[in-house]
């Protein structure tokens, strides 16, 4: 397996297009990851709210638990 600083040094190697090919492709799967991620937050909360383990809250309320 190659060093982080080996994987910088052979990207820095590729022409320009391929480098910024690259950083759209990362930032594609990283948005990718996140939103699987929030998809299984949510439904996990939404399991736990049918199960009666949450209740409904306003915004406000919300924010009172947070900041106390």
């Amino acid at each position: 397996m190659k060093s982080y600083g080996q994987v910088l040094d052979s990207i820095e190697a590729l022409p320009d297009d391929q480098q910024e090919s690259l950083v759209d492709i990362i930032r594609k799967r990283l948005a990718e990851r996140r939103r699987a991620e929030l998809v299984k937050s949510v439904q996990a909360a939404r399991k736990e709210f049918k199960s009666g383990k949450l209740r409904q809250a306003s915004p406000s309320e919300i924010m009172r638990k947070v900041l106390a």
